[in-house]
């Protein structure tokens, strides 16, 4: 209980959340953190989108995000509370990583040998669609929060700020999904693009293990996104 209450006890002090919100230099760093999480979580917008993109309907895409949106609040609470201990446990990344690589590997190989009705029909799945989609969102908030956490802590110690920085950031990412979504529609070579990043994702995740210990600055991966999105485009085009 000791340690519960020293990780998670700053959260429920009345004191701090007023002296947060007063600030005026803690609202410039929350504003800077929620940018952060934006720029960091671009990769984050195109993996849900292509999750998304397996249930039929917008109406299950748009719930399925709005549960995910507050799973990812939930998550980032529990894993800010613990966010300084989690530079040792680089096995989460590993296996966040190891996850990842699975994703995209098998979204490639399901494209050059598709599952045909009868198989689809003939596989059980143990639930049903539109919860297996929430839960791999849901996995995927706690991979990507890793990295976040970590980043948004190096900026500022204190839980209530980064938890409120957190959550615009978060909200602003949801919304970036939707777009893509909507972008996937119209030019469908998106998913190949997204699957692709997210094996990107991947090595970029292992490769900042300490062993290895190869941070690649979120302003850079943001524009290898961003270079891989107008890629697209152009394909598309010339496809056309």
């Amino acid at each position: 209980m000791d340690i519960i209450s020293k990780l998670y006890g700053p959260f429920f002090d009345v004191e701090n959340w007023k002296l947060v919100i007063e600030s005026g230099s803690d609202w410039l760093v929350i504003l800077s953190l929620a940018l952060i999480e934006c720029l960091l979580s671009v990769d984050n917008a195109i993996v849900l989108a292509a999750q998304t993109k397996a249930l039929p309907t917008k109406k299950e895409q748009e719930k399925s995000l709005f549960y995910g949106l507050w799973g990812a609040y939930v998550f980032r609470f529990l894993i800010i509370g613990i966010g300084t201990y989690l530079i040792n446990f680089w096995e989460i990344k590993v296996l966040g990583a190891g996850y990842l690589l699975y994703l995209a590997l098998a979204h490639f190989y399901h494209m050059y040998h598709p599952i045909t009705k009868k198989k689809k029909d003939k596989g059980k799945r143990l639930l049903p669609l539109f919860w297996s989609v929430v839960i791999s969102i849901e996995l995927m908030d706690i991979v990507f929060s890793i990295d976040s956490v970590l980043a948004s802590l190096a900026i500022s110690s204190n839980p209530v700020i980064v938890l409120i920085g957190g959550m615009i950031g978060i909200l602003c990412m949801r919304g970036i999904a939707e777009i893509i979504i909507k972008l996937m529609e119209i030019i469908p070579e998106l998913e190949v693009m997204a699957y692709a990043l997210i094996g990107l994702i991947a090595v970029k995740l292992f490769i900042s293990i300490p062993m290895i210990d190869i941070e690649i600055p979120a302003p850079l991966f943001a524009g290898v996104v961003l270079l891989a999105i107008l890629v697209t485009f152009v394909v598309n085009r010339v496809r056309r």
